[in-house]
């Protein structure tokens, strides 16, 4: 079985029971980074005596997920796939293992867990039945003109920013729309994390004096729709024979359509 294990997102108390049960079984580690990794299982090892030990660790990331050779005798015994932080798959090299389990026919389990977008997301109070996902902006393509398009989905959007560009995140948000909702988040489930809830303008404006180290979660309020409401002059202006204009109308007041088309005789 090949398992995708979350890993904590800050605090070591994020790991589950289940995940730990699980690592205590696989023989493989493949990982975002290998040193992460087994900085982690040491942790675990040290604080929870979790028995937890591994023969090998098996680096997988963006710079080798399209030429890394897998052996499938690995998957003979328990193996699982680990990111540096979080739910792997999301912005990581786990969504091409998924693939490769897939087209190889590896039975495989993505265990529940830590994500630091669902937090982000529920704590800037922007939380709806839909929102869109981007993770990190492609940085060798137009990130103003995938920004502006961004800005008119009428869901909430979340993006993972480094700190190096957190405040020019927020620049390019207020010159598109500088009233725009956003909320942004650093350190979750750390000791020091901290959020900030304003309007992109005001966010410039609060985010320049602060300590910008961390990891960085941005929610950008959906594009909000002004509703065109309709009202009885309205459809009392329109060229309408009368029992259409009354049918209208009593749809409109809730009232009978008899009793709007007697109204609109005696107005005659």
């Amino acid at each position: 079985m090949l398992y995708f294990i979350p890993t904590p997102i800050g605090n070591l108390e994020d790991i589950s029971f289940r995940a730990i049960s699980v690592l205590k079984t696989c023989k493989t580690l493949f990982c975002e980074d290998t040193r992460v990794t087994k900085s982690l299982i040491n942790l675990l090892n040290d604080r929870y005596d979790a028995g937890i030990f591994v023969d090998s660790f098996i680096p997988l990331h963006t710079h080798n997920e399209n030429s890394i050779n897998i052996n499938k005798d690995i998957f003979t015994h328990n193996a699982a796939y680990l990111s540096d932080a979080g739910m792997p798959g999301l912005s990581d090299p786990g969504g091409w293992l998924i693939n490769y389990a897939i087209k190889n026919d590896i039975e495989y389990l993505v265990l529940p867990g830590a994500n630091a977008a669902l937090v982000a997301l529920i704590s800037s109070g922007f939380c709806q039945k839909e929102f869109n996902f981007v993770g990190f902006l492609n940085i060798k393509k137009d990130r103003l003109s995938s920004l502006q398009t961004i800005l008119t989905s009428p869901h909430p959007s979340i993006i993972y920013e480094s700190k190096t560009r957190l405040l020019e995140l927020v620049g390019d948000i207020c010159g598109i729309d500088e009233s725009r909702e956003i909320f942004c988040i650093k350190e979750i489930s750390k000791k020091y994390e901290k959020k900030y809830h304003a309007t992109a303008k005001n966010m410039q404006n609060i985010l320049k004096d602060e300590n910008l180290n961390g990891e960085w979660v941005v929610v950008i309020d959906g594009k909000q729709t002004t509703q065109n409401t309709l009202n009885s002059s309205d459809i009392l202006s329109l060229n309408l024979p009368p029992k259409i204009t009354a049918k209208l109308l009593a749809k409109l007041n809730k009232t009978d359509v008899k009793l709007e088309y007697e109204k609109l005789l005696k107005s005659k």
